[in-house]
């Protein structure tokens, strides 16, 4: 029976299933060892004493007790400063200075040390303090083995003191379980996320996926990949690898097929890594054995048809070993490796009309919204036309200054080229069009002829401009001028699978040389992983740009292919 006014605290699941996690058994010769969750002495308040008290004690009681029919005299007000530097100077805000020195130095030794003087003066540890610990304690490093252990210990005190998880505690919690080559906790906590109605990010699954590759349990970490998809969670290349290389050293030739496909679509062109476990996989005794030697041609071609081009998802083509080089692509696109040409895969133009919406979304949430409307205008008014330039970044390409020479060489071999002879179009910040080398007087009148053929618009104090002549390529389905690799926070805002494809097909850059100025125009084919009809693949690499170093391309053909 419970007596009135008596509290019942409901457990949530998830701090019963952390106090379950089992801690991590260690080898006699890890200098590693558990403690005991210390409970601290919480300070208790000095009761008044009960003792007798003197006359003049007495006086001063009755005088107290006086003093409290009276009005309370009024605080002074405290400043903003004041309220400031107390917040600053409070016990919880110099414990998360110190913490978060240390994680900024790797100091996983000291961060312990304040944690447990922390614990001991009573100073209340907030949810920012135990993901500061925690993300230490999981960190590599010659301190790892001492993080680890404590890392459990600190958790558990965390759930004792039930401060609520988020995202980053689950996060971190894994990669202690995943350090302790327990990738099943590592997974178990990716589930509960759930129970607090977190939702997983990409790196939640790491420590469970990297966890069960580098075990060689295949199984295990499909179920983690099929958990991502259901949390629409979207792996990326690091991820795709890690499932590839454990599918080729399974043995497993149809899953090695589908990571392919899902880097084709997904990464398109590979780093260093990634590329060595595809050319481990077509060097394999399994890759030779996989693959038919008789196919539906129609079938096939139905399928690079309905793809876009590229690809056609039928599975491997072919029999027996493959040949794998290292080689590279002329400017037709024909492979020096097999003399195979590649193609130009199709963009869809309702994705690009949804391309087009998106940026225009985005640049009014980012700009002030009544200087983008009215750009918006005057290229309704002036446009549309046949290239966009970047300027700022043409006129400052390989220079220590802004040169509108240079920037008027590219105009002018843009005009000629052009069907209709027409001026691009030049976005300037207004800055550079009235200071610096603006006021030079032969700049003045080609700035003033710029603007008289409307082929000039300088954007406004404040605004980002890169979110003008982007959204002017795309509306005017334009070629763009700029060597921006465009791969900041902003770009990123636009995700990763329309931007790079859209970005290939325009994107015109430009290089200074000996020899003068030049203009690289999109390639005639696409830089992605291809998949030919007769089975042979083609795989770009990150290594060169196509510009100064020719691209590494990966060619994997076989010795016999029959349809």
């Amino acid at each position: 029976m419970l007596h009135c006014g008596a509290v019942v605290t409901k457990i949530p699941p998830l701090f019963s299933f952390f106090i379950k996690i089992p801690l991590p058994f260690f080898s006699r010769t890890s200098r590693l060892f558990f403690r005991p969750i210390p409970h601290y002495p919480k300070p208790q308040p000095s009761p008044i004493s009960t003792h007798t008290f003197s006359m003049n004690q007495r006086l001063n009681l009755s005088t107290l007790a006086l003093s409290r029919n009276l009005p309370p005299s009024p605080l002074p007000p405290v400043s903003n400063k004041a309220r400031k530097k107390a917040r600053r100077e409070s016990p919880e805000a110099v414990l998360k200075h110190k913490l978060d020195m240390c994680s900024r130095h790797g100091q996983v030794v000291e961060a312990l040390r304040i944690y447990d003087e922390a614990r001991t003066d009573g100073v209340p540890l907030s949810l920012h303090h135990y993901n500061v610990l925690l993300y230490l304690c999981s960190c590599d490093g010659e301190d790892a083995d001492v993080g680890l252990g404590r890392g459990f210990e600190i958790f558990r005190q965390m759930v004792e003191d039930k401060v609520v998880p988020n995202e980053a505690t689950f996060t971190n919690a894994a990669r202690l379980a995943a350090a302790s080559a327990d990738p099943e906790i590592a997974f178990g906590l990716v589930k509960q996320m759930k129970v607090f109605g977190i939702e997983p990010k990409l790196r939640s699954y790491g420590p469970a996926l990297f966890g069960f590759c580098k075990k060689g349990e295949a199984e295990r970490a499909y179920e983690v990949d099929a958990h991502m998809v259901e949390c629409a969670v979207v792996a990326e290349e690091a991820e795709i690898a890690a499932l590839l290389k454990i599918s080729s050293e399974m043995g497993k030739g149809e899953k090695v097929y589908e990571m392919m496909q899902r880097l084709r679509s997904g990464v398109r062109q590979v780093g260093e890594s990634t590329a060595e476990v595809v050319e481990e996989w077509f060097k394999s005794e399994e890759a030779g054995r996989v693959g038919v030697e008789r196919w539906d041609v129609k079938k096939v071609r139905e399928g690079v048809v309905r793809g876009g081009g590229g690809w056609h998802g039928q599975g491997w083509l072919g029999s027996g070993e493959w040949k794998v080089v290292r080689t590279q692509m002329d400017e037709a696109g024909t492979c020096a490796g097999c003399g195979q040409k590649l193609v130009c895969i199709d963009i869809d133009p309702i994705e690009t009309e949804d391309f087009a919406l998106s940026v225009t979304k985005l640049a009014n949430q980012r700009e002030v919204r009544d200087d983008f409307a009215q750009f918006q205008e005057w290229l309704k008014r002036h446009g549309p036309f046949d290239a966009i330039i970047d300027g700022a970044n043409v006129g400052l390409s390989n220079q220590h200054y802004f040169s509108f020479i240079q920037l008027n060489t590219v105009v002018n071999r843009l005009q000629k080229m052009s069907p209709a002879n027409r001026l691009p179009l030049v976005l300037l910040h207004k800055s550079r069009t009235i200071g610096g080398p603006a006021q030079n007087p032969k700049n003045k009148a080609l700035l003033e002829s710029w603007k008289k053929s409307r082929a000039l618009y300088a954007t406004p104090p404040g605004s980002n401009d890169d979110w003008y002549w982007l959204y002017a390529a795309v509306s005017c389905k334009s070629l763009l001028v700029t060597n921006d690799e465009m791969r900041d926070h902003l770009f990123q805002l636009l995700g990763t699978n329309f931007f790079p494809r859209w970005k290939e097909k325009h994107q015109v850059r430009v290089s200074v040389s000996k020899l003068g100025l030049n203009l690289h125009m999109p390639p005639p084919y696409s830089i992605v992983i291809q998949e030919s009809e007769d089975g042979s693949w083609h795989v770009p690499t990150t290594t060169g740009d196509d510009i100064e170093t020719p691209r590494q391309w990966l060619c994997a053909t076989r010795a016999r292919n029959t349809k």
